[in-house]
């Protein structure tokens, strides 16, 4: 099943896409984190479809109810061009898991525009990433028990302002400016992908391809996410983990290659979908 966000006649609304993915009916819900605490089995379309040209998409969760928890340089080729461009900044000294949390006033809706913030930002970049939605509450999770608690996947651009990253020394700053985190088109439940999920992930800037990866390449698994995270906080229903980026990112390029107004930027996940976004 693909979920949506969408407005329809101004009122924000929930729903699930019919099987040619031309329309949606509605689900009784006021949001989509009142949705996924209900649970897959109470997603039960409660009205006629409606095309999708008749509504806007918006992002599929637009207003996260805690920061986003990301992953940093957690494809090894990522790992290895982030060390190059900064070393300082980005060399891993141990093979653990980097964890930041991505601060999200509105997530960016798909074909919705990506803030440059000028004046502030100069080396504006993008991160294709799987990002995964918690279910239920996670407190303890063992791995082998981490996709139970899994709703679904939905794609992330991790924009990054890299001159306010590096300059910073950590990365809250320059990860969470407003308009920074574009997110969608759809979620696709879990039940829908064997575990864990191995999808053909890619991204392209104005046509042109920049990154392409496979989601089952990450350094840290996604079963493992969940578990090491949950040994000390508590994931709650709705909860957004994005599991980091594959290698291609502007940075990585030689010469570095950072986005500017008008750019176009393509971010797709194989099953899940194409998340397009511009730059403004």
């Amino acid at each position: 099943m693909k979920l949506i966000t969408y407005l329809e006649d101004g009122r924000e609304k929930v729903g699930a896409l019919t099987a040619d993915e031309m329309s949606v009916r509605p689900l009784p819900f006021p949001d989509m984190t009142a949705a996924i605490e209900a649970g897959r089995d109470a997603l039960v379309p409660a009205g006629e479809p409606v095309g999708l040209e008749k509504v806007a998409l918006l992002a599929p969760i637009p207003r996260p109810r805690q920061d986003v928890i990301c992953l940093g340089m957690n494809y090894l080729d990522h790992a290895k061009e982030a060390a190059q461009y900064d070393k300082e900044a980005f060399a891993r000294e141990k093979p653990v898991a980097v964890y930041f949390s991505k601060r999200v006033t509105e997530a960016v809706a798909p074909e919705g525009y990506i803030d440059s913030h000028p004046g502030l930002v100069e080396k504006l970049d993008y991160e294709a990433e799987l990002a995964v939605i918690i279910g239920k509450t996670a407190k303890n999770v063992p791995a082998e028990k981490a996709g139970e608690y899994i709703f679904g996947y939905t794609v992330l651009n991790d924009v990054s302002a890299r001159d306010q990253q590096t300059g910073h020394k950590q990365w809250y700053f320059g990860k969470g400016l407003d308009g920074f985190t574009p997110m969608g088109p759809c979620i696709l439940t879990a039940d829908e992908v064997a575990f864990p999920p191995a999808l053909d992930i890619a991204c392209r800037v104005n046509g042109e391809e920049r990154q392409r990866a496979r989601t089952d390449g990450l350094i840290t698994s996604v079963a493992d996410t969940i578990a090491e995270l949950s040994s000390g906080m508590t994931l709650l229903p709705g909860t957004v983990i994005a599991t980091g980026t594959p290698a291609g990112v502007g940075m990585g390029l030689d010469p570095p290659r950072f986005l500017k107004p008008g750019d176009v930027v393509e971010c797709e996940i194989e099953r899940i979908g194409l998340l397009r976004n511009t730059v403004k």
